[in-house]
């Protein structure tokens, strides 16, 4: 379906719902990359190709504009409102591109602009549908968050306050608030961004601000799943999880959901369902703080992390020196480098540490500038090896859980370099080559029978 066309039934759908309804948007497809390719071009000096970059985003958005709104007196305001930001838009390129920089804070203020069109051009089709619809971007409707560019965090307390009033004031009215997804204001009141994916994430903020019922989030997916859809062909969708396994999967990628998305509710008991925009006809997947005794006993899905590096770090020094894996935790740390896995073993003569592979230059130069011939006394990189993660309540306290993974790996060929579990028991992950992580997940995808009933087929 063309764009418009997604725009005029996920309009239909708000419109349709009965009670009091906050709709969360993303920016239209492809806009926040192009938004993105500004940002680039004016970093290479070239502000006539990014101006010419900007002229494309208006046509786009115009022609959206144009599909999804048929009532000319709709068209009407939303065209004036679509007038305001892309001359403020145009406005900020020929800045940016005169200072011929990009900062974090003028990055983020561009990005914005997608979700801020987007949620005009819904909120304009929604209310031709007789139902009252106001567009808001995510600082409008009182996201506050901290001034950590790029992926700012929302200040629970002061969002909490300021959205609930201003989103509680219009839902009072009888209006739909179509707020922005992605987008936030620091302290000062400049623009912030929440991190691709922060769309989901302005949805439970929201959501948890006003103490919703329930928060849907919608996407191309029919829930959470199994397996990768296009990895395993009996993946399924899964009917109920908690939010704590939910918070798993969203760490290994499932459907892409912001890994914070379940932070603000975490403290509450807000149901939430992960379902289809375009199936809607599904009911999707159910997290909740309190799933039923049959979900509890099972584990929900298999999943990766492909493009990582490990490091062995090894050093006879290390051994009974107190502080030692401070020391190496806090040298990666001022070098940016995020620890995804760690391992030790008793002797406490190596740690093994697993990051992302675009990281592993930066992390072996921070070693060994910082502790080599000191703590450390070798360093062996692997660069590409994946995560595979097994996730699911139902292994706490089952016995068996990692022969039982150590088998299906050595049935296909696969050489495991590493395991980890954390005392929760609802995660058990192990290393891979990357060439072998497919493999991998779908060997234990059918060692503990994912696809077997208790699921839905997606589609």
């Amino acid at each position: 379906m063309d764009e418009p066309g997604k725009i005029r039934d996920a309009a239909a759908f708000v419109a349709s719902q009965g009670g009091e309804v906050v709709a969360v948007c993303s920016a239209a497809s492809g806009t926040t990359d192009n938004l993105m390719g500004i940002s680039g071009l004016i970093r290479k000096g070239d502000g006539k190709g990014a101006r010419a970059a900007a002229d494309g985003i208006m046509r786009y958005t115009r022609e959206l504009a144009e599909g999804a709104v048929s009532v000319e007196e709709d068209r009407e305001r939303l065209s004036a409102a679509l007038d305001g930001a892309l001359a403020e838009l145009n406005g900020l390129i020929d800045g940016m591109a005169l200072l011929g920089e990009v900062t974090p804070r003028s990055s983020d203020y561009l990005l914005s602009f997608g979700e801020r069109l987007s949620s005009e051009i819904l909120a304009s089709a929604i209310s031709e549908r007789d139902r009252k619809a106001e567009a808001l971007a995510g600082n409008e409707a009182g996201i506050v968050t901290d001034s950590n560019f790029g992926g700012a965090r929302p200040l629970m307390d002061t969002t909490g306050l300021r959205v609930s009033k201003k989103i509680g004031g219009l839902l009072l009215e009888g209006v739909i608030p179509v707020v922005g997804g992605f987008v936030g204001a620091d302290q000062y009141g400049r623009i912030t961004t929440l991190g691709r994916g922060g769309t989901d994430y302005t949805a439970t903020t929201v959501g948890a601000s006003i103490k919703a019922d329930e928060i849907w989030l919608m996407s191309d997916m029919d829930g959470l799943m199994t397996a990768n859809p296009r990895v395993v062909g009996g993946a399924r969708v899964l009917d109920e999880v908690s939010y704590a396994e939910a918070v798993e999967m969203a760490m290994f990628g499932a459907k892409q959901i912001h890994p914070r998305t379940f932070e603000p509710l975490m403290g509450t008991r807000i149901p939430m369902r992960i379902r289809s925009a375009v199936n809607t006809g599904n009911p999707g997947t159910l997290v909740t703080a309190s799933p039923g005794p049959e979900s509890g006993r099972t584990i929900k899905c298999v999943s990766a992390l492909r493009h990582n590096a490990l490091i062995d770090i090894r050093g006879g020094g290390m051994v009974g020196e107190a502080g030692t894996a401070a020391g190496i935790f806090s040298t990666l740390a001022g070098a940016g480098v995020n620890v995804m896995m760690i391992s030790q073993n008793p002797s406490e003569s190596s740690i093994t540490v697993v990051i992302k592979k675009s990281d592993m230059d930066r992390a072996v130069d921070a070693l060994e500038i910082g502790l080599a011939g000191k703590v450390i006394k070798k360093l062996e990189v692997t660069p590409d090896v994946a995560i595979v993660a097994l996730i699911g309540s139902g292994m706490r306290g089952t016995v068996g859980i990692a022969s039982r993974v150590f088998g299906a790996a050595a049935s296909k060929g696969l050489n495991v370099v590493m395991i980890t579990q954390g005392s929760s028991e609802l995660n058990l992950a192990f290393v891979v080559g990357d060439d072998d992580c497919w493999e991998a997940v779908r060997a234990l995808h059918d060692e503990f029978g994912l696809g077997a009933p208790g699921g839905r087929a997606a589609g």
